[in-house]
C-alpha cells in the first residue's frame, strides 16, 4: 500500500516530454510509481484532470535573514517553489562577526530594499560562522527545500572589517577569504555568489563590499570552486565583468558560471542579445556560462523619499548622504544636481540602471495631497510632455510640492515581451530572477513561475506548457547539481505542484503586514493552484499554505556532480 496516490492528472514530468495522463504513488518522500492501476493508497488526491508537475526551482532568492524567522520562505511556497537558492549577489549574513551585525543589515536595507526594523526584530543571530549558519537554518526547519551560496560581500566584511568597502584586500587577506569560503564549501554551500554591479551600494551609497574586489581576489575566490570540485559561481555582473572576462573564470575553475541580471534594457535593447553571443562562443570552447533571465517587466513601487530605482545614479549620492530632510530637498532643487543626474541618465554602457525610457512605463499609485488627486494613474512621461517640462525636473517639482510619499510604479527592463521571449527560449538562459525575499516594499517577483506557464505558455504561446515547466524545474536542478529534484520519475523527491493550466498565473498586487514589527510588503496571490508538495508533504492546498505543514524541507549539502 502507497502512502499517496494523486490520481487522473495531465503529468509534465519535467524533461520537456509531452503530458501524459495518469496517476502518481508517493511513499515516505519519493516517487515510487507513474501510470495506471498503482493500487491502494492510504491517502488519495483526485487531480481531475488538471497538470501535476515538479515543483519550481527559484535559482536567485534573497530569504537568507527571512529564513532564521519564517520557515514558509512566505510567499515562495504559497506561489509553487518548492526548491530556493539563497545568498545571491553575495548579500548574504553569514559569516558574520557580532559587532558587524548593524552594518551588514543596514547595508542589505539599502541595497535589497528591505526594512530595517524588520531586519532588527526578525533575525536570528545565534550563528557567526557560515556552517553554524546552516546548521541554524536546518534547526529550525524549512518547509521549502533551501540551497544556500557563501556570499562574497560577507567574506569581505568578516575579514577586513568595515575597511571592506573601501580598498582592495591583500594577497594575506584574499588567503583568508578563501579558506572561509572553502570552509563553507566543505560544509555544504551550493557555491560562490558576488556582484560587480555599479548600482549595488550599501547604507549612504557606499560600494557593496564585493565590488572592492580586483582581479586576483576575484581568480582566487571562483578557483576556490575548482580546489572543492564542486559547486556554481554566480555573478551579478556590472561593466568590468564581462562575458569574455568570466569565460576567463570558467576557465581557470572549470566550474559552471551563473550570470545575473541579463533584462532587456531600453537604453540598450540589443546589449543582452551581444552577451548571450559571447555566451555561446565561450560554450562552444567548453566553458559552461548561463544567463539569468526574468519573465516580468521588472517593476517596483517607489516614493521619492525613499526612491530606489534613482539612487542607483552615481549622481544621486548628495541625497543620499543628505544630512535630513531639509537638506535632502534643498539638493533636489538644486540645478546642478538635477543636471548631473540629467547627463547620467543620458549615458549608455551601463547596464540596467533608470533612464528616460522609463519615463514611458512610471505611474503616479497614490499621492500624498488631495491637490494632486486627478493625477494618480497617469503617465509621468506624459505629464511632463504637457507641462513642457524635463521629466526629470517634472518628478522632482512635484515631489517636492507636497508629495515626497507619493507613490510611483514603474516598469523598468523587459518591457519589449518579443525581445523577452527569445530570451525566454534561449537555451543557455536560466529563467529566475525573482528577487524573492528582497524589495519587499517595492515589488514581488515570487510568482515568476505560474506567471511563465500562464502568460508565456498558455496566453501567448511562446513556448509550449512542456518547455515552460522544464525551464523552472530540471534545467536550473541540472545547472546547480540538484540531486534527484526537478523531474517526476521514479527514486525522485515528492516535489510537486498542482495547477490548472486554463487559469494558473499570480493575482493583482496587494499589500499586507506579515512582517516582524508589522512591517509591511507587497504580495502577489497564486491563481489556478490547487497543491504543493515538498518531499511528499502538502504544504499549500487551493486555499493558501496549510498551517498544519510542518517543515519537511531539506536544506541541501551535496553538490557533487551528476555526470
Amino acid at each position: 500500500m502507497h502512502d499517496l496516490i494523486i490520481r487522473n492528472a495531465e503529468i509534465i514530468d519535467g524533461t520537456g516530454a509531452p503530458a501524459q495522463h495518469g496517476d502518481i504513488a508517493i511513499d515516505d518522500n519519493r516517487i515510487t510509481s507513474i501510470g495506471k492501476a498503482l493500487g491502494s493508497s492510504r491517502e488519495e488526491v483526485h487531480a481531475n484532470g488538471m497538470t501535476l508537475a515538479p515543483g519550481i526551482i527559484d535559482l536567485h532568492t534573497h530569504y537568507d535573514a527571512q529564513l532564521t524567522w519564517d520557515s514558509f520562505a512566505t510567499p515562495s511556497t504559497s506561489l509553487g517553489v518548492t526548491t530556493l537558492l539563497i545568498g545571491n549577489c553575495g548579500f548574504t549574513i553569514a559569516p558574520c562577526k557580532p559587532e558587524h551585525r548593524d552594518l551588514t543589515l543596514r547595508n542589505l536595507t539599502h541595497v535589497e530594499g528591505m526594512s530595517l526594523d524588520a531586519l532588527q526584530a526578525g533575525v536570528d543571530w545565534a550563528f557567526e560562522s557560515y556552517p553554524e549558519y546552516l546548521d541554524l537554518l536546518e534547526q529550525k526547519g524549512m518547509v521549502p527545500n533551501v540551497a544556500s551560496y557563501c556570499g562574497h560581500s560577507s567574506l569581505r566584511t568578516w575579514v577586513l572589517g568595515e575597511e571592506a568597502s573601501s580598498r582592495a584586500a591583500t594577497p594575506k587577506e584574499v588567503a583568508e577569504m578563501k579558506a572561509l569560503l572553502l570552509e563553507a564549501m566543505a560544509a555544504g554551500a551550493v557555491g560562490f555568489a558576488t556582484s560587480t554591479l555599479e548600482q549595488h551600494n550599501g547604507e549612504n551609497g557606499i560600494p557593496m563590499p564585493s565590488r572592492l574586489a580586483d582581479e586576483y581576489e576575484m581568480l582566487q575566490l571562483t578557483g576556490a570552486l575548482s580546489e572543492a570540485d564542486k559547486g556554481v559561481f554566480m555573478l551579478t555582473k556590472g561593466m568590468t565583468t564581462t562575458v569574455p572576462f568570466l569565460e576567463k573564470v570558467a576557465e581557470n575553475n572549470g566550474r559552471p558560471i551563473m550570470i545575473a541580471a541579463m533584462f532587456v534594457d531600453p537604453n540598450d535593447p540589443e546589449r543582452v542579445f551581444r552577451e548571450f553571443r559571447e555566451i555561446e562562443t565561450a560554450r562552444s570552447r567548453g566553458r559552461e556560462l548561463w544567463g539569468q533571465v526574468g519573465c516580468f517587466p521588472l517593476g517596483m513601487e517607489f516614493t521619492i523619499r525613499h526612491p530606489y530605482p534613482l539612487e542607483a545614479f552615481l549622481a544621486w549620492r548628495p541625497a543620499i548622504e543628505a544630512e535630513d530632510q531639509s537638506a535632502y530637498e534643498r539638493i533636489l532643487r538644486d540645478p546642478t544636481f538635477r543636471q548631473a543626474i540629467k547627463a547620467e541618465a543620458n549615458t549608455k554602457g551601463v547596464p540596467n540602471r533608470f533612464s528616460y525610457h522609463q519615463f514611458d512605463h512610471l505611474t503616479i499609485m497614490s499621492v500624498a495631497d488631495t491637490r494632486h488627486q486627478e493625477l494618480v494613474q497617469q503617465n509621468v512621461g506624459h505629464l511632463a510632455t504637457v507641462a513642457g517640462q524635463d521629466p526629470f525636473d517634472w518628478l522632482l517639482d512635484f515631489a517636492l510640492d507636497g508629495e515626497m510619499d507619493a507613490m510611483f510604479d514603474c516598469k523598468l527592463f523587459n518591457t519589449q515581451e518579443d525581445r523577452v521571449k527569445t530570451l525566454l527560449n534561449h537555451p543557455n538562459a536560466a529563467i529566475t530572477l525573482s528577487d524573492a525575499g528582497a524589495h519587499l516594499s517595492f515589488l514581488c517577483d515570487a510568482g515568476f513561475g505560474l506567471h511563465l506557464f500562464g502568460h508565456w505558455a498558455r496566453d501567448r504561446s511562446d513556448m509550449t506548457l512542456e518547455q515552460a515547466v522544464q525551464s523552472v524545474t530540471s534545467r536550473p536542478a541540472d545547472i546547480c547539481r540538484i540531486k534527484h529534484r526537478g523531474r517526476l520519475l521514479p527514486g525522485y523527491y515528492a516535489d510537486l505542484i498542482l495547477f490548472d493550466r486554463n487559469r494558473v498565473g499570480r493575482g493583482p498586487k496587494r499589500r499586507v503586514s506579515d512582517l516582524p514589527g508589522a512591517n509591511t510588503r507587497v504580495d502577489t496571490p497564486a491563481v489556478g493552484l490547487h497543491g504543493v508538495w515538498v518531499n511528499g508533504h502538502r504544504v499549500v492546498d487551493a486555499t493558501g499554505p496549510l498551517s498544519t505543514a510542518g517543515c519537511p524541507g531539506v536544506l541541501l549539502r551535496d553538490f557533487t556532480d551528476l555526470r
